[in-house]
């Protein structure tokens, strides 16, 4: 009897797919062909505007039945068409909680497993410098999150795949009712237990060397951005300082002014300059925090990048178990039908101490294990075609998703560099209106 092998997920078609190196995985194809440009003509996002407008604060009460304070956001939405032939029809509006955000993306990593699903903004603020809040309720923090919210719908909705999803549709569209809807679907009892995904990285024996590199670069990645983000806090923190302590200069020119004739209109003039450049750097780190969002959504996009990688190693482990059983049941089917012992096993020992089967007993045992053989085959045909259909599409989106992420740092690092060039031009021009102050004395 042949002992089946369980290769690494859509590893059976790619020598003949691509010539990729055997026991890597499927080969690399393409992304963006034909059908995927359609689908992308097909988005939700071309459609319909999406804008998160507005958040308020409310009070109400929990499943606990205690008083809580929770932020609402307002989504509106508004047909493209409508837009384009000139007409002005209000938008539909309707109010969500952060935590329906959190079940519709906890919906679509259930039922989209092959997908990196878009990331939510942070529920708390992280990588804080000391003069800004880690108050989810402050204000400045609220905004930025209605903006971080605003950026997962059309995220979701700028999807190929996702964006059709009527779940998604209903979650904006459709007020009442829609968390029964999507509870109703019973994709809590989909999801993967961790304590399970966690037995799948450590006992997997023949991973696919793509995921496994894939998912060493979301921790590489997670950890560069955060320590970026930490040096970023730490520089805000002095900067701030240090443009606070040029409103001495304004305080002591101004002292100076009221003891001096000739020199005074010049040194309260450049005492005002040295004011306005210390009240600046509050609107200047305002700004940066919105470059530190866009940071920080790479950061949280590393773990679903991870939550792709482990959904293919529990297929994986799926597959292995399976082959496994298939392996175990052959051998027994062998060792019936010719009376022989591989290895050491219980049932050996009790057939030595109370005597062999009938044959009637054992052909009955062959008959059952043979059936038990053809659905093990059936199963583990069934569990290679999911799989190399699974690694076929989470490339593709990996590929889509290495794309955009290219595209969006590099433009978020430039727009950061031409802030800070920005940020010491206005210093450069201080100091120069100082100096002009300081010649007509």
């Amino acid at each position: 009897m042949e002992r089946p092998e369980a290769e690494p997920l859509g590893a059976s078609d790619s020598c003949q797919a691509g010539e990729a190196e055997p026991g890597t995985g499927l080969a690399e194809e393409e992304p963006g062909g034909g059908a995927a440009g359609t689908m992308m003509e097909d988005c939700l996002s071309k459609k319909i505007e999406i804008t998160v407008s507005e958040a308020e604060k409310r009070t109400g009460r929990n499943a606990m039945n205690m008083q809580e304070t929770y932020t609402a956001y307002l989504i509106e939405t508004r047909a493209v068409e409508s837009q384009t032939e000139g007409q002005c029809s209000p938008p539909d509006s309707l109010w969500r909680r952060y935590s329906e955000f959190e079940l519709l993306r906890n919906y679509l990593l259930v039922n989209y497993p092959h997908i990196v699903v878009p990331p939510l903004p942070e529920k708390r603020a992280e990588f804080v410098w000391h003069k800004l809040s880690a108050d989810n309720m402050d204000p400045d923090f609220v905004e930025r999150r209605r903006i971080g919210l605003e950026n997962f719908l059309i995220r979701v909705a700028s999807h190929p795949i996702i964006c059709q999803n009527k779940i998604f549709y209903s979650f904006l569209t459709q007020e009442g009712g829609w968390k029964e809807m999507v509870n109703e679907t019973g994709f809590q009892l989909k999801a993967d237990s961790r304590l399970k995904a966690l037995n799948a990285t450590f006992r997997v024996k023949n991973p696919d060397k793509r995921f496994t590199e894939l998912k060493h670069y979301s921790d590489e990645l997670q950890s560069v951005i955060s320590h970026l983000l930490r040096v970023r806090a730490r520089v805000a923190d002095r900067l701030y300082g240090v443009y606070k302590v040029h409103g001495n200069y304004g305080r002591v020119f101004s002292e100076w002014s009221a003891i001096e004739k000739e020199m005074g209109d010049g040194l309260q003039s450049a005492g005002h300059h040295m004011d306005v450049y210390a009240a600046s750097i509050d609107d200047i780190l305002e700004e940066e925090e919105h470059y530190a969002d866009q940071l920080k959504e790479y950061l949280f996009y590393a773990e679903a990048l991870r939550a792709v990688c482990r959904k293919h190693e529990l297929m994986q482990y799926d597959l292995e178990m399976a082959a496994q059983d298939l392996a175990s049941k052959k051998q027994q089917c062998e060792e019936l039908a010719t009376g022989t012992l591989r290895t050491f096993s219980l049932k050996g020992m009790t057939s030595k101490l109370f005597g062999q089967e009938t044959p009637e007993q054992r052909e009955g045992k062959i008959k059952v294990l043979e059936e038990q053989i053809h659905e093990g085959e059936e199963q583990l045909k069934s569990k290679n075609v999911e799989g190399r259909e699974f690694v076929k599409s989470a490339w593709t989106d990996i590929e889509r998703f290495k794309e955009q992420k290219n595209q969006d740092l590099k433009e978020a690092l430039i727009n950061y560099a031409v802030m800070q060039i920005s940020m010491c031009k206005k210093g450069i021009q201080v100091w120069t209106n100082a100096k002009e102050c300081f010649s007509k004395m």
